[in-house]
């Protein structure tokens, strides 16, 4: 993507769960992103086609059911690719056993295309993957500096912090995720979290009641 011009960004919630869904496009080449499909696909699909974009990469910040349960629909209407971290791998394997717990319905969803990396560079080179783990081993954050855009997924939300009490989650990842990663980039940027408002990153380095900077 063109860094010299903004990125395209809306942010609406989905499925059963009310999970922010993120679409990121370039207004030049009309390429996408999609981070976060966790469900209501032809919304996601009819928000696509009238911003005019069309999406190449559908990528996931980590593998809750309500992440990732529109994916294989969204795959299957565009051809996009899935991307995940590795760690997750077991989450996504296990769709049908967390959709019973939670009393979701359950529909069956591709493995992933592509296993995520820690600063790897994000299609059509627009921003980077940050390894973030500790609300699950394999979570991910979506950093776009020529926007001041950080994607943080259940690791950080406005006031607080991801659960660490679900498989795989650790406490002292997560707060070394927070400290370590996201509040050493710019205090300007904009937090759009997994679930509900956005915040700002220099508003939870100073007063988040669970980790400061």
């Amino acid at each position: 993507m063109n860094n010299a011009t903004t990125l395209v960004r809306e942010t609406f919630p989905v499925g059963p769960l009310q999970c922010n869904c993120t679409i990121i496009g370039d207004p030049l080449s009309k390429k996408a992103l999609v981070i976060d499909p966790g469900g209501d696909h032809q919304f996601i699909l009819q928000r696509l086609d009238a911003l005019g974009l069309k999406v190449v990469s559908i990528i996931h910040t980590h593998a809750h059911l309500d992440h990732f349960l529109a994916s294989g629909e969204m795959k299957k209407a565009t051809g996009a690719t899935l991307h995940l971290h590795k760690q997750d791998q077991f989450l996504w394997d296990n769709l049908e056993m967390q959709c019973k717990l939670f009393r979701v319905p359950y529909v069956p969803v591709p493995a992933p295309d592509h296993w995520l990396s820690d600063d790897e560079e994000l299609a059509c080179g627009c921003g980077v993957a940050l390894h973030t783990p500790g609300h699950t081993p394999g979570s991910m954050s979506f950093w776009f500096p020529k926007d001041k855009l950080l994607i943080a997924g259940d690791t950080l939300f406005r006031g607080g912090i991801g659960r660490t009490d679900l498989w795989g989650g650790d406490y002292r990842q997560i707060e070394k995720s927070i400290r370590e990663r996201l509040y050493r980039l710019d205090e300007e940027a904009l937090v759009v979290t997994g679930h509900g408002a956005n915040t700002l990153l220099g508003d939870e380095m100073r007063s988040n009641p669970f980790i400061r900077a």
